[in-house]
């Protein structure tokens, strides 16, 4: 029998078909299909100039647009040699950590709810809410923050900053008790997640499977750790791991990975200076303060040229790649010599988990893939670009 799931299906994360052959309710092949967003970020950021490419970014894993703005960002530093102060960075870690656990909870509240766990759903998005209220104060915004900019953050920290994110790391812990207590033990989660949508190690690396997804099925790989960025090395965190690569370790990848990243963002309030600068001073790159516009001619020259041409960058080819809630997200860059890009392309994880899904779907009863679908985290705006 064919059947086609989605690309409506509530549990399908997004508009996603999955074309299924199943004998009886066993699927004997899975081909997805992608390609209903059509959103054209790439090919509209190489028709920008580089700042004015930032807020596009936002729009493709719009669970964690951070995580874009990041690995876009640090692709231009590395083209024009552009260095952030280290303020900058750890403003930058502790953010990107908060979104890595903001992300987790729409990933955990979903799943859950997808196996029947309703409450988990209302829970994970009640946490999600303290962290959006933490982006809210530095950007303005919830979601689409574009924060992150080349050279360091759009503007500094606000006040109430510190005093936010110490009552978030205070708050957070207990409620990640409450999850272990829900789920780890629960004979019918364990009973639906366990031994489902195994991914081998050499297979899941052979389909560039990447992040929580990989690292359940034992590999340990983090970039974080292996090709450090932003400062990462000089935090002390771990790299949870699972052990058979089943839907239940990559669970508890996740909920691992939730005390870590908490873990992280303690580390990064401690030493993080309540002033001083957010962005580099290089004006041939980073606009002057606006306070500056006003009784210097050379600034109002530099924010007038910025905003309206943007800036050179060198006709050569950089690659760049961070480790999202997700998995690996890199982008490749290539300059003209000019202010606009003449290639801009990203490798996305929800993309390599959407192509590897036939290999850990296929044997398994059609009620399994929805607890498969979840286990890989996918975002369909992170996919179809």
């Amino acid at each position: 029998m064919l059947l086609n799931m989605g690309p409506h299906h509530p549990s399908t994360h997004g508009v996603l078909r999955l074309l299924l052959e199943l004998d009886g309710e066993e699927i004997v092949t899975l081909m997805p299909d992608v390609g209903f967003l059509h959103t054209g970020i790439e090919k509209s950021i190489e028709d920008k100039s580089y700042e004015k490419g930032v807020p596009l970014t936002d729009r493709m894993d719009y669970l964690t647009p951070l995580s874009n703005n990041m690995v876009f960002s640090m692709a231009i530093e590395k083209m024009v040699e552009l260095e952030v102060p280290e303020r900058a960075q750890t403003i930058r870690v502790i953010l990107l950590e908060l979104m890595r656990i903001a992300s987790h909870m729409v990933w955990l509240g979903t799943q859950a709810m997808d196996m029947g766990a309703m409450s988990m759903f209302l829970y994970c998005f009640r946490e999600r809410e303290k962290i959006l209220h933490i982006l809210e104060m530095c950007s303005g915004q919830r979601m689409m923050t574009s924060y992150i900019r080349p050279g360091g953050v759009w503007r500094d920290i606000p006040e109430g900053f510190h005093e936010a994110v110490n009552e978030f790391i205070d708050y957070f812990p207990p409620k990640i008790d409450d999850y272990e207590r829900l789920l780890v033990k629960n004979p019918i989660w364990m009973d639906r997640t366990q031994g489902v949508g195994i991914i081998e190690p050499d297979l899941g690396l052979a389909y560039g499977v990447t992040g929580p997804s990989l690292r359940g099925s034992g590999v340990n790989w983090d970039i974080r750790k292996a090709m450090p960025y932003s400062g990462y090395e000089t935090y002390d965190f771990n790299v949870p791991l699972g052990e058979h690569g089943d839907v239940y370790d990559r669970f508890m990848v996740r909920l691992r990975e939730l005390r870590e990243s908490l873990k992280i963002v303690k580390q990064g309030i401690d030493r993080l200076d309540k002033h001083g600068p957010f962005r580099s001073s290089n004006r041939k790159f980073v606009p002057p303060p606006r306070s500056a516009l006003g009784h210097s001619m050379e600034a109002v020259i530099h924010h007038f040229k910025l905003w309206t041409q943007g800036y050179d960058v060198p006709d050569e080819e950089v690659f760049t790649a961070i480790e999202s809630p997700r998995g690996e997200i890199s982008c490749y860059l290539h300059g003209t010599g000019e202010n606009r890009p003449r290639r801009v392309h990203f490798k996305t994880p929800s993309f390599m988990h959407i192509a590897a899904m036939p290999m850990f779907s296929e044997g398994y009863m059609l009620a399994d893939l929805i607890g498969i679908i979840g286990s890989v985290d996918i975002v369909l705006g992170d996919c179809d670009r």
